[in-house]
């Protein structure tokens, strides 16, 4: 079983060969959810820029392979139907009558060129201004074989979210636009559970490893996340992430 600890940046390169401090790292300003495919060409600057927001240190990153795509030769191997839906999702909630890629998603809330490094960081710190950022204090941690989140006060109401994640992936596109390409993806969201409600007062959860898959996955963001009235993905009010050591280190 890997051994998890918390942290609010995933540790790359040189790093990710030892364990990770158990250290609580800065509030994170900002989560971003790319939506991406391995068949589209315009995506690969995007996919090389969530990296960038990773080493960055302060955002939450985070990386959906979208299906609909695959009709142009490549059957993107890391995509999913259920990738699809949220993105679909978000365009509800935000009045959009179309979806695109590379498309980052920003606190749930807005939206721009997951290519555009600059344009990201800018509107994050904009909604941050606006108090649309991260206001709710979300804590995760593995004691044992469980997982133990804790949720701050606040406002309204929300779900706590589990998007698990592989920190790292190595792909070689032998057919569609990408063929000939061989893209190192991050973080990228193989499933996502609701595993409980905030109603803004503190709330704790404690979840056994049998309902949070440790021994499948490489990561997991922990996002409170609200809803529309027709119960699409929306505001992110707070959010941690956690990574597995290396090797079961």
């Amino acid at each position: 079983m890997p051994v998890w600890r918390f942290t609010t940046v995933l540790a790359i390169g040189v790093a990710a060969a030892s364990p990770l401090s158990a250290e609580q790292a800065a509030k994170p300003k900002g989560v971003v959810e790319l939506f991406t495919s391995q068949g589209c060409a315009s995506c690969p600057p995007a996919d090389a820029k969530l990296e960038t927001l990773i080493r960055q240190g302060d955002v939450i990153a985070l990386s959906y392979h979208v299906d609909y795509w695959d009709y142009l030769g490549w059957k993107d191997t890391l995509s999913s139907k259920e990738n699809t839906e949220r993105q679909y999702g978000y365009a509800r909630t935000m009045g959009r009558t179309n979806v695109y890629t590379p498309q980052a998603v920003l606190n749930g809330q807005d939206h721009i060129s997951g290519a555009d490094l600059h344009g990201i960081n800018a509107k994050l710190e904009a909604l941050r201004a606006d108090g649309k950022g991260l206001n709710v204090d979300v804590d995760a941690a593995m004691r044992g074989d469980e997982l133990e989140i804790n949720v701050g006060p606040g406002n309204g109401k929300a779900n706590v979210v589990i998007a698990y994640f592989n920190r790292e992936q190595v792909i070689q596109m032998d057919k569609g636009e990408n063929a000939g390409r061989k893209i190192t993806y991050w973080n990228t969201v193989s499933d996502v559970q609701t595993v409980g409600m905030w109603d803004g007062k503190p709330l704790k959860l404690v979840l056994p490893a049998s309902v949070v898959g440790t021994q499948r996955k490489q990561g997991c963001a922990v996002l409170l996340q609200a809803t529309s009235p027709k119960g699409d993905p929306a505001a992110i009010r707070g959010a941690a992430v956690l990574t597995a050591a290396p090797n079961g280190g």
